[in-house]
């Protein structure tokens, strides 16, 4: 969405409540500001006073701290941030931890508040002027969809929240008991639905919420409702802690219909892709070839707003609802670039790809990668699933020029980050890549990991990451997930042919081959392993490993690097400046396991997160989630 709208109005003073006073020169209307009344009596000021709402959606996952670094696909860099409270199991009601903006406590009661009161302004005659009842039907199907939006957020790191549609005013008793799981999931299905209606058929501006949208919303709170973490007769044979919860109808179902529940996920699901057009080429019948499987990966994560020649703008019909940037005045984009690029570059690897996720990776055949495999170990980046490349950048991997920002030490303009041999004058000596640790540009911002994270960055030369911000969209919702949501409701269901119709779409866009599983448990696990790779930075794994119940071996394992060497062939050498050149070195990659920086450990009570202590002294109906009491 971009802000320029936004500063129409200053807002945030509307919400609350104006007292009068009594001295004549007090008592005056400031000319840069409106009553809190007003705002219901003018069209353009209750839209401006909605879209304050969308900044509670803040930068999307653009944070420095990504949530992909509290899970199996990254980690952070630096130290100091909190995140390792999160991923040593130390997150507590005194110390929470990381928590970013956009599902902080009070920021979504905040937001869900502004909501409440658009809806009962503006659906209530005798509360508002408004005349303009197309506009009114349009800003209440937004303040439906946010605040659907706003639970879901607290619903899907907490479990159930209390449910609060009123408006409080002064001195009022704020204390709520939490609502169940099941009323959560009803209440916010119920706003997808009243978004919809409301939405339906109207023009939006990119950025706000549209019909499709809420009912993206809509699939994926059904998807999570069905899954194992809030199956309770489930959870409780995988969980001693929440076998032992004694409220477990604040994390789950105890009783009802499952098959129901995967049965209004499917349909939930088809029910987006049915309108939503069809998404990015997912009517392929065949693999496409691998150089045109990463562009077209590339092409959807640039959201049809990137310059460079391979990114194609069409893909931007993946996007369902999105946060836009722009770069001006009002809006000054972001800064994921610098935030997470190399240090060779001057960037800062902020949340740097862990081994685990790179392994994952399959070969280009569809067969999986395996550091036991001879010709895999010698040459681990070559021939893999062509997303790969869109995703990662490894040793060796062409990049953006390197001369913009750190003169003429690689005019080859590749990753480094290894040791190689090198002729100085003194003879052979070492060369740390200008991409570790141990670089000539920036040591101390150097990725861990070896890797960095490629995907959402701009390829645009033009843009120099250290420097200029971008305006890659941040995708809440897109065609894809959709697509995913049918297809693991469709495995449980036990509709496998259909499931494997979809999988095949995503993976023969990206390059890959027909998948060969047919059983439903082996059908799972593909799935699985598919939307891990597919999805990877879009703040899906996170949420995706605890409520398929798999945290414990996928989030609690060891985090493994790699480390990488190049020494001279035979009779072969090379001076400076160094460039990648197997006819001249051999390389040799060593995945190792380090705990030195972050030792993770998996506990049961990360399934969700605790409510702080102020706000439990605050609200003493507030019962705390287990583990945390």
């Amino acid at each position: 969405m971009n802000r320029s709208i936004k500063n129409m109005l200053l807002i945030a003073g509307i919400a609350g409540l104006l007292t009068s006073c009594s001295n004549d020169f007090l008592d005056r209307e400031p000319l840069d500001q409106i009553s809190g009344d007003q705002v219901w009596q003018d069209g353009p000021a209750a839209e401006a006073f909605v879209t304050e709402i969308y900044n509670g959606l803040e930068s999307g996952g653009f944070f420095e701290q990504m949530l992909a670094s509290l899970s199996d696909e990254a980690v952070f860099t630096h130290a100091g941030r909190n995140i390792n409270i999160v991923n040593q199991g130390d997150l507590s009601p005194s110390n929470l931890g990381w928590v970013d903006g956009t599902y902080a406590w009070n920021n979504m009661y905040t937001r869900i508040r502004a909501c409440n009161m658009v809806i009962d302004n503006l659906s209530s005659p005798d509360l508002n002027t408004i005349t303009d009842e197309e506009l009114k039907s349009r800003l209440l199907g937004e303040a439906y969809f946010l605040r659907g939006y706003y639970y879901h957020q607290l619903l899907r790191y907490h479990g159930s929240v209390p449910l609060i549609t009123k408006v409080y005013g002064l001195d009022e008793d704020y204390s709520a008991a939490r609502n169940t799981f099941e009323e959560c999931v009803n209440f916010i299905v119920d706003d997808c639905d009243s978004a919809a209606i409301r939405l339906e058929g109207k023009s939006m501006d990119k950025g706000r919420a549209t019909a499709v949208a809420a009912m993206a919303l809509k699939s994926r709170i059904l998807l999570y409702a069905a899954s194992d973490l809030h199956d309770i007769a489930v959870a409780s044979t995988k969980s001693d802690l929440i076998a032992q919860y004694g409220n477990p109808e604040f994390l789950g179902y105890t009783s009802g219909d499952r098959t129901a529940r995967w049965t209004a996920a499917r349909d939930a699901a088809k029910a987006v892709m049915d309108a939503a057009g069809g998404g990015y080429k997912l009517g392929l019948t065949s693999p496409v070839s691998p150089e045109e499987g990463t562009d077209n990966y590339i092409s959807i994560s640039m959201g049809g707003e990137s310059g460079a020649e391979n990114a194609d703008p069409a893909a931007a019909v993946e996007l369902l609802f999105a946060r836009y940037f722009s770069v001006d005045k009002d809006e000054q984009g972001t800064h994921v670039g610098r935030n997470n690029g190399p240090n060779g570059y001057h960037n800062w690897a902020g949340n740097t790809p862990l081994g685990l996720l790179v392994d994952d990776y399959e070969m280009a055949d569809g067969t999986p990668f395996s550091w036991a495999n001879p010709e895999h170990e010698a040459d681990p980046y070559d021939n893999r699933d062509p997303r790969f490349y869109a995703t990662i950048l490894y040793d060796g991997a062409p990049w953006k020029p390197r001369d913009l920002v750190s003169g003429d030490v690689d005019p080859a303009n590749e990753i480094q980050t290894g040791s190689y041999d090198i002729i100085g004058p003194n003879g052979k000596t070492t060369h740390w890549g200008l991409d570790t640790r141990f670089s000539s540009i920036e040591d101390w911002n150097g990725s861990r990991t070896g890797y960095y994270m490629r995907k959402f960055i701009d390829p645009d030369p033009a843009i120099i990451d250290a420097s200029d911000r971008q305006v890659i969209p941040w995708p809440f919702f897109r065609y894809t997930e959709a697509v995913f949501n049918y297809v693991e409701a469709c495995i449980e269901l036990n509709q496998l042919s259909e499931a494997i119709l979809w999988l095949n779409r995503i993976r023969f866009r990206s390059g890959m081959p027909a998948i060969t599983e047919t059983g439903q448990a082996e059908l799972r696990d593909r799935y699985r392993h598919e939307r891990r790779i597919e999805m990877a930075y879009e703040e899906q794994r996170y949420h995706d490993t605890r409520r398929w119940m798999i945290a414990e071996e996928t989030l609690g394992r060891d985090m493994t690097y790699i480390t990488i060497t190049g020494k001279f062939k035979p009779g072969q050498q090379m001076s400076a400046p160094y460039h990648h050149d197997e006819t001249v070195y051999d390389y040799t990659y060593t995945p190792v396991v380090n705990t030195d920086f972050e030792n993770r450990t998996w506990v049961d009570k990360m399934y969700f997160r605790p409510f702080s202590r102020d706000e439990v002294n605050r609200n003493s109906a507030l019962v705390q989630n287990p583990g945390y009491e």
